[in-house]
């Protein structure tokens, strides 16, 4: 297994105008394309939290996109990642939305 291809865990919020804009849902539409699994939900703050498992190669395509891109209505100000770690199996089967 290649470093690209072991596979991390990583917590991360998105702040900015980031509720109300579908960022959820393309969220978890993104996570899906790129072979991850994970949730994301809206936090009481108006902010959007989650975790991402997979390959720490395509977790950072993810940690990019919630960056820089997230939903076409949403306006992005900062994303903090934190907890990263190795893991040796996926926690999660799919990448959900928690209510």
């Amino acid at each position: 297994m290649t470093e690209g291809d072991s596979l991390v865990s990583v917590d991360y919020e998105v702040f900015g105008k980031v509720q109300g804009v579908f960022f959820r849902k393309y969220t978890q539409a993104e996570g899906k394309k790129l072979g991850l699994v994970g949730w994301v939900q809206n936090t009481e703050d108006g902010t959007v939290q989650g975790q991402i498992q997979g390959p720490s190669v395509k977790v950072r395509e993810l940690q990019e996109w919630l960056r820089k891109t997230g939903s076409p209505k949403s306006h992005i100000t900062r994303a903090e990642f934190c907890n990263e770690k190795k893991i040796v199996a996926l926690e999660y089967r799919n990448f959900s939305i928690v209510k």
